[in-house]
């Protein structure tokens, strides 16, 4: 079976969230399980030379795009056991930011129309195109209103996933025609709310939709987590279902992770707090093994639950307690991160950036990690965290739900620990109760191990994934 897996970001190419980090380990794990899996991205500036020495040109043709006629270079490499394609242009994709540009409607609308007409340009037409996000909702709106009726396209099936329904590709109905170069009859493929949604487009037009968890397939069908497509969700009811994301065990490896300052594993997990006193010294933070160190790595936003840690953070500094923050997001958070490291010198590190080498590291160093969030789809994070024996404080959402359970009370079951009404209070009391078991050194190295043994790799889930294609192409 011939998979063809878009995406608008895939590591190790080019990465700003989870979504290149799924995009990067679950094709993998399907060309494992006997898939013929192919992938493809745009081919952003910032995809580094390392990467591009290993390209090879494919082919290059023209993109009709509405009125337009656009250059389109394809270029691949193998990956892991997959072939990566890279659609090229230089107008469109040499930016310094993927996202966020004034044109994006129009730059993943060529995105889009550019993978359509690669598969008949290089011949290769396969049973299932899987798109991700919004960027890609567009690709099912296309097969169906434009090249259905080709030769080679009748026969593809579709799968949209849903990483995170909040940005969902919102635009003026005006551009139905003179950017996404659809005419009027497709109107109702994308129209939703009064606007062209090109999420909704990806939902409704393809075969089947999927979501990262199952908890959150439920919450998508609810006001509260939906951002206003829960309507056209409950429509498509019957064919949405949840699969949890999985991580690349072989990535996140303690006992292999060159990022690392001292490897370890399970059964030797007495060699980690040699990653915490070394951490603590770079980031100049008092060195003592006896301290408990609480890392946060995480996009600095509303949604992540900032405002609970921030809303928390002087009550929770004044404890024995150090705090080891990583992330960019929303200037205010930024700011308050860096003036919490100015007070409380010694206990708390502000790295405003996003440095995997630096998140591993605090993985690795971390006695617990901190991912209150008000909404998580899936989160990765956490899953890593449990790999490295940083035990996950979390909010009871989404993925979140699914994957930590709270330890209980004599220590005997449990993997994180978690809360779930949305409040301040009710974080600080989980974090503190965390820490009421660090004190005890023989409980902590057995929660430590228990954490290290879950498993959260790729089999089952790719196993899944597998049965729908099987399902909607009614091929093995």
């Amino acid at each position: 079976m011939k998979i063809l897996f878009a995406a608008s970001e895939i590591a190790p190419f080019f990465r700003t969230g989870g979504l290149a980090e799924v995009a990067g380990s679950l094709p993998a794990a399907l060309s494992r399980l006997g898939a013929d899996v192919s992938a493809v991205m745009p081919l952003y500036s910032d995809v580094g030379a390392e990467h591009r020495s290993r390209m090879k040109l494919v082919k290059e043709f023209t993109v009709r795009l509405a009125w337009r006629s656009q250059y389109c270079g394809v270029l691949s490499l193998d990956q892991d056991g997959v072939t990566c394609y890279f659609i090229d242009n230089e107008y469109y994709f040499k930016r310094p930011f993927a996202y966020g540009q004034f044109d994006d409607a129009e730059r993943f609308a060529f995105y889009s129309m550019a993978v359509l007409t690669m598969m008949a340009e290089i011949g290769y037409f396969p049973d299932v195109l899987h798109c991700n996000d919004w960027q890609t909702g567009l690709m099912p709106v296309y097969l169906k209103e434009l090249f259905a009726g080709g030769e080679g396209y009748r026969d593809i099936r579709t799968v949209f996933t849903i990483h995170n329904v909040e940005y969902q590709g919102k635009y003026d109905k005006l551009l139905l025609g003179d950017v996404f170069s659809l005419p009027e009859k497709s109107m109702g493929a994308l129209e939703y709310a009064g606007a062209l949604n090109l999420m909704k487009g990806g939902i409704a037009a393809s075969d089947m939709v999927t979501t990262v968890s199952e908890t959150y397939a439920r919450e998508l069908m609810t006001h509260e987590y939906a951002h206003g497509l829960e309507g056209i969700l409950r429509d498509n009811a019957a064919k949405l279902t949840g699969i949890l994301n999985g991580i690349d065990g072989e990535s996140y490896n303690p006992a292999t992770d060159e990022a690392l300052f001292v490897n370890y594993s399970a059964d030797t997990c007495e060699l980690k707090p040699q990653n915490k006193e070394r951490l603590q010294r770079m980031l100049g933070l008092n060195v003592d093994e006896s301290v408990p160190l609480i890392g946060l790595v995480s996009r600095l936003a509303d949604h992540k639950g900032i405002d609970l840690i921030t809303g928390a953070a002087e009550e929770l500094l004044s404890g024995n307690v150090q705090l080891a923050v990583l992330g960019t997001g929303e200037w205010r958070y930024e700011q308050l991160f860096l003036s919490l490291m100015r007070k409380y010198p010694g206990k708390m590190s502000a790295q405003i950036t996003f440095n995997n080498d630096m998140s591993r590291k605090i993985y690795a160093a971390g006695d617990l990690l901190l991912m209150p969030s008000r909404s998580e789809p899936c989160g990765l994070a956490q899953m890593i965290a449990l790999r490295y024996g940083a035990l996950p404080v979390v909010r009871e959402v989404g993925g979140l739900a699914d994957t930590i359970h709270s330890v209980s009370d004599d220590g005997s079951s449990g993997n994180g620990f978690s809360f779930k009404p949305y409040d301040r209070h009710e974080m600080l009391f989980t974090v503190r109760r965390a820490l009421g078991f660090y004190g005890n050194a023989a409980l902590w190295r057995t929660l430590v191990q228990r954490a290290m043994a879950c498993d959260f790799s790729w089999k089952a889930s790719a196993g899944k994934y597998m049965a729908i294609y099987q399902d909607i192409t009614g091929r093995k």
